[in-house]
């Protein structure tokens, strides 16, 4: 069983920064695609962002394009996702997926999920 652990959210004045982590068990670390999404209240979850196992190739919502970064690091079994710039809109609860089968836009395309961590940007 393949378990993440998100960390890093906070509270955070608009304009700052933050970093994810999300923690992965097991040995399958690299073979999977890993992604970020994230929930505001009463919205649907919405996808952030994804990175190749490889971490060569990634792709990103256009509302956090030029803005946030995803990286991995595999030889920690971590993925990463670097926030700048941030808005009160990006508001949200964070979740990081793992081990993709699908289009990386849908959340029923990922297998496993984090527990999720509060990023809350203040005006």
């Amino acid at each position: 069983q393949v378990q993440l652990v998100e960390s890093g959210g906070g509270l955070v004045q608009a304009g700052g920064s933050l970093r994810l982590s999300c923690a992965t068990s097991g040995r399958s670390f690299s073979t999977y695609y890993m992604g970020w999404f994230r929930q505001a209240p009463g919205k649907e979850r919405e996808f952030v962002a994804v990175i190749t196992r490889s971490g060569i190739s990634t792709y990103y919502a256009d509302s956090v394009k030029g803005r946030f970064t995803i990286s991995r690091d595999n030889a920690k079994n971590t993925v990463y996702l670097q926030m700048n710039s941030l808005k009160p809109e990006d508001t949200a609860v964070y979740y990081c997926a793992g081990d993709l089968a699908g289009s990386y836009v849908y959340m029923t395309s990922w297998r496993y999920w984090g527990q999720g961590t509060q990023v809350t940007v203040s005006s």
